[in-house]
């Protein structure tokens, strides 16, 4: 799984002219949280850029003062006006101790119903799971090949091994809808029928219809 590494140092004071200060440096405040204890610590702003900016699954080991915590990002705190990164809040992953965590999905195939002329809707892009460390992934792949013109595939039908999925199972994820143009063939095609049968000639009197 990809990973990166950040560089941070441990923070001796709090409040909010320590942040401030922080800040005013192009530092960020971050903790770390989930291990024996919660750790404190800063790093330049520029080092959260891949985990931060990215619809991918990133592993974060963050080195502070000779140890390093392996960790998955749980939030962001981004100023209201300028957009600046605030505050980061990291998971620290302990081996035998489950995790929530937020995976990507990631749709493989070519659906059945695309061919026959629909049009892939995909309604989440990500699923939450409870699982063990060791069973994080970067995506979950989702075959959608069977999937035919108006039918959804839901959160049941995916297949997440050693994971809990903790959305509702009735959710759909995905599905295949009509365009415009398939809806005007397909309401264009009885008309044409009836306007084909009735430009056909009437049987002669006494002569049966076949």
């Amino acid at each position: 799984m990809k990973s990166i590494t950040i560089e941070g140092q441990l923070r001796t004071e709090s409040g909010k002219k320590a942040t401030r200060q922080l800040r005013s440096q192009k530092m960020v405040p971050g903790v770390i949280y989930g291990g024996s204890s919660e750790i404190n610590f800063s790093a330049p702003a520029t080092a959260f850029k891949d985990i931060v900016y990215t619809s991918e699954f990133i592993l974060a080991n963050i080195a502070i003062e000779g140890k390093t915590y392996r960790c998955i990002l749980k939030d962001l705190q981004f100023h209201k006006v300028t957009d600046q990164l605030q505050h980061v809040d990291f998971l620290e992953l302990i081996e035998d101790k489950k995790v929530i965590a937020t995976l990507p999905l990631h749709y493989t195939g070519t659906p059945a119903g695309v061919k026959a002329g629909g049009k892939l809707v995909t309604k989440m892009k990500t699923i939450k799971v409870k699982t063990l460390p060791k069973y994080l992934k970067e995506h979950i792949e989702v075959n959608i090949e069977n999937l035919e013109l108006n039918e959804n595939i839901r959160v049941q039908d995916i297949k997440a091994d050693n994971m809990e999925i903790l959305n509702s199972p009735r959710i759909p994820i995905a599905s295949v809808t009509m365009t415009r143009q398939l809806k005007q063939e397909e309401s264009a095609a009885p008309k044409a029928a009836d306007a084909t049968a009735a430009a056909a000639p009437a049987p002669a009197a006494g002569e049966t219809k076949k």
